[in-house]
């Protein structure tokens, strides 16, 4: 009998992944049909449906800087509702080029149905995300045209 991840396990699975680089197995964690919403981007960026499109977000890439980073002060809710958490976490880590140190602070409200994540609203720190990662002009710019070509 094959054993089925609890929220809390996928949960782990999924910052640990983030922080370690695991970005194949990612999508993996969530339903084939998902809703995956980003409410504080801020471009408002279009929800992640599918778990196709996971892959392409979860897709690495060579630009920009490479960052070490691990996933702490964790801190998982359960609700009432035994699909549903409620997880508060930060990552920490340094630009390997630079050594600057950041801390990326989230909350992520995750269901998570037979193992797998069938939705999620994470609440992400995307302004420091993108300065750590070298992108924080092109996202000002993309802000200010009202337009949402650029990473977060």
């Amino acid at each position: 009998m094959t054993h089925v991840l609890s929220p809390r396990e996928v949960f782990l699975a999924l910052v640990n992944g983030v922080a370690e680089g695991r970005w194949n197995e990612l999508p993996e964690l969530y339903a084939e049909q998902t809703h995956v919403v980003h409410p504080f981007h801020p471009l408002r960026a279009a929800a992640l449906r599918t778990r196709d499109e996971l892959r392409e977000h979860f897709r690495p890439t060579d630009a920009g800087p490479r960052l070490r980073r691990r996933a702490t002060n964790i801190t998982i809710h359960e609700t009432t509702d035994p699909e549903v958490i409620v997880a508060e976490f930060e990552y920490q880590g340094t630009v390997e080029e630079t050594g600057e140190p950041f801390t990326l602070p989230g909350i992520f409200v995750l269901r998570v149905r037979d193992g797998e994540i069938v939705s999620s609203r994470d609440y992400f720190d995307h302004v420091t995300s993108a300065r750590v990662r070298g992108q924080f002009d092109a996202l000002v710019t993309a802000v200010r045209e009202g337009g949402a070509a650029a990473p977060a």
